[in-house]
C-alpha cells in the first residue's frame, strides 16, 4: 500500500472520531508495556525500521521526516507532547508516525522476548488534563489479525481452529463487548485479545486469516458477541449467568440467544443440581477440552489460610457491588462454618454462593468475582466451574476446604482448547466448530448499508454455497459485480417476508471473491451470507 494511500486512511479515520473499527478498516489498539499493565506513558522512544513521516492530527501536514531505525524521542508535557529526532524539536498536541515501506516499533518494547513491531501507523494522543499520552496502533484488521490468532492460540491446534479462531478474533475487534478508553478500541492484552505485532506472525496463522477473510458470524442479520476462553471445561456456560450488563451492571444479565450453554455431548445432563456437578468436576469425563491442563483441577486450604485470604479479597471485591453484605477493610470475618453453593448454571458454574461464618453470611456472585475471592497464592481460580468440600474436626468445626473444579475462563462461547480437539481429533472444518460453540449463527461479510456509493466487500469462500441477503426496505432488482462480471438480479420479497435471497453460488469461486455493490437511490441493508456446502454440478 502507498503512502498516499496510508495517509489517506489515517486522515479519514482520523477525522471520523470517535470511530468503531469496522466503519474504516482500521482498528485503533491500545499498546501496554511489558507487564501488560500500563497504556498510560509519561514517555517513549518510537522508530521505523524504514523512513518515517510524523503528520499532524489536525492538519495532516508532514512536520518531520525521520530515517530508518532513527529515535523519536517522546515526552510528555503541560503544554503538549515534546518531539525530538536527532537536532529537530518541536512541542505537538496529538500527531500520527507512518512507516509506509517498513513497520513501526516502541524502544525496549518485547513481546515473547523479541522486539515488537508493528503494520500500520502509530497515533500518540495525550490525555486532555496532560497527564500522559497513548500510543495507539492504527493498523488494518486483517493485519491485526494475524499478531492475535498465533497468540492467542497454539498453532498445534491445526488450520481449521486456527480458522474458527481467526473468526472469532474478527468478530470481537468488530463488536468489543465494551470499549474502556474512547482514544482505542481495544488493548494488546487478555482485557481485550492479546495482541504481539509481526514479530510474531506464524505461516499457519497467517494462512488462517487469509482463508476466513471478510468473514463474521453472524445472527439475526447483526455480527455477533465472540466470546471465548481457554478451557470451558466440557459445558459451556450462557452470557447471562457469567457476565454482568456493562451498563447497569444488573446479573444475571439479558441473555443473548446464540451464547447459551453447550455441552461437548448430547448425553452430558444439566448440571444445575449439586449432585450432578459434582460428579461432572470431580471425574475426567471425556470431552472436548480434556486435552487441557486446566481440564480438571483442585485447590486446597487449611480454614486458617482460607480465613486470612477471604480477609484482604471480600475487601477488594466488595468493590465491585457482588458482595452482599460489604466487607470493609478492619470487619471481623470471624470462622468460616460453611461454603454453599445456591445457584449454578447449566455448565454447573457458581451464580451465586453463600460464605457463612461465625459473625454473619455473605452471598457472593458473578463468576470472575467468586474466582477472585476464593485465591490460592495469589492466584483467582481458573474458573467458576467449582465444587466445595469441606473437612471437620471431632467438634463438627471446619479444618480444611477443598475446592474441585473444570475449565479455565469464563467459559462463555468458543473454548480454544475445544477447538483444537474437534479440529485434529475429530477432523471438523472450522464452520463446524463455530457452530458448535455458537448457537443458531451463519457465516458471510458483515451487513452493510448501500447508499449513493458503490460498496466492496472481499471474502473468502470455503464452503461452494453463496447468498446475498436482503433486508428492510429492498429494490426490485439488484446490480452487482462479482469478480469482475456485471450481474443483474430480480428480488422477489413479500411483506411477510424478513429477507430476500439471492444465490450467487455458481458465481463464486473456491478461495477469494470480490462483490461490488453499485450505488442505491434508497439505502439498502445487505450482506453475503455462506451456506453448507453441496458437491458442484449437483444442481
Amino acid at each position: 500500500m502507498g503512502l498516499k494511500i496510508i495517509k489517506f486512511l489515517i486522515c479519514l479515520f482520523l477525522l471520523c472520531l470517535p470511530v468503531f473499527a469496522e466503519e474504516s478498516g482500521l482498528v485503533r489498539v491500545g499498546l501496554t508495556d511489558n507487564n501488560f499493565q500500563n497504556v498510560l506513558r509519561q514517555n517513549v522512544v518510537l522508530y521505523g525500521t524504514a523512513e518515517c513521516d510524523i503528520c499532524d492530527k489536525q492538519t495532516h501536514r508532514t512536520l518531520l521526516h525521520v530515517n530508518a531505525d532513527t529515535d523519536i524521542n517522546i515526552k510528555n508535557g503541560v503544554t503538549g507532547l515534546e518531539v525530538v529526532v536527532g537536532n529537530n524539536g518541536a512541542t505537538i498536541r496529538d500527531f500520527v508516525v507512518v512507516c509506509p515501506s517498513g513497520l513501526l516499533g516502541i524502544r525496549g518494547l518485547k513481546r515473547k522476548g523479541i522486539p515488537a513491531i508493528y503494520h500500520g501507523a502509530f497515533e500518540v494522543v495525550q490525555k486532555p488534563d496532560h497527564k500522559g499520552f497513548y500510543v495507539v496502533n492504527l493498523v488494518d484488521v486483517e493485519e491485526y489479525l494475524k499478531g492475535v490468532v498465533p497468540n492467542e492460540m497454539p498453532v498445534r491446534f491445526g488450520l481449521e481452529a486456527l480458522k474458527a479462531q481467526a473468526v472469532a478474533a474478527r468478530n470481537y475487534v468488530l463488536t468489543p463487548r465494551t470499549q474502556a478508553y474512547k482514544e482505542f478500541n481495544v488493548v494488546d492484552s487478555v482485557a481485550s485479545q492479546v495482541y504481539f505485532g509481526a514479530n510474531t506472525e506464524d505461516d499457519l496463522a497467517t494462512r488462517a486469516v487469509m482463508e476466513t477473510d471478510g468473514i463474521v458470524a453472524l445472527h439475526n442479520h447483526e455480527l455477533i458477541l465472540t466470546l471465548y476462553s481457554s478451557t470451558a471445561g466440557g459445558y459451556t456456560e450462557s452470557y447471562a449467568y457469567a457476565f454482568s450488563d456493562p451498563t447497569t451492571k444488573e446479573f444475571p444479565s439479558i441473555s443473548k440467544p446464540y451464547l447459551v450453554a453447550v455441552p461437548d455431548k448430547e448425553e452430558f445432563p444439566t448440571l444445575e443440581e449439586e449432585d450432578k456437578a459434582r460428579n461432572f468436576y470431580t471425574q475426567k469425563i471425556p470431552s472436548y477440552d480434556i486435552e487441557s491442563p486446566y481440564y480438571r483441577w483442585q485447590k486446597e486450604w487449611a480454614v486458617g489460610e482460607l480465613e486470612n485470604i477471604l480477609k484482604k479479597t471480600l475487601v477488594a471485591q466488595s468493590k465491585t457491588g457482588f458482595v452482599s453484605p460489604v466487607f470493609k477493610e478492619g470487619d471481623d470475618l470471624g470462622k468460616i462454618k460453611d461454603v454453599k453453593v445456591m445457584k449454578r448454571g447449566a455448565s454447573g458454574k457458581v451464580i451465586e454462593l453463600e460464605l457463612l461464618t461465625t459473625k454473619g453470611c455473605y452471598r457472593i456472585s458473578k463468576e470472575l468475582v467468586i474466582r477472585r475471592v476464593f485465591q490460592k497464592d495469589n492466584i483467582s481460580l481458573p474458573s467458576a466451574n467449582v465444587v466445595f468440600e469441606k473437612k471437620l474436626d471431632k467438634y463438627g468445626n471446619v479444618t480444611d476446604i477443598t475446592a474441585y473444579g473444570g475449565g479455565f475462563g469464563h467459559g462463555v462461547g468458543m473454548s480454544q482448547f475445544g477447538a483444537g480437539y474437534m479440529a485434529t481429533k475429530l477432523n471438523q472444518p472450522y464452520y463446524n466448530i463455530l457452530r458448535h460453540y455458537y448457537t443458531g449463527i451463519s457465516l458471510g461479510t458483515k451487513p452493510i448499508t448501500i447508499e449513493r456509493e458503490e460498496v466492496t466487500q472481499v471474502f473468502w469462500a470455503p464452503l461452494g454455497r453463496a447468498h446475498i441477503i436482503l433486508t428492510g426496505q429492498v429494490p426490485s432488482r439488484l446490480a452487482v459485480s462479482i469478480n469482475g462480471k456485471r450481474h443483474e438480479f430480480p428480488v422477489i420479497k413479500t411483506m411477510f417476508q424478513k429477507e430476500a435471497k439471492i444465490d450467487i453460488s455458481r458465481l463464486i469461486e473456491d478461495g477469494r471473491n470480490t462483490v461490488v455493490f453499485y450505488p442505491s437511490i434508497f439505502p439498502i441493508n445487505t450482506y453475503i451470507e455462506l451456506v453448507e456446502p453441496y458437491t458442484r454440478g449437483e444442481e
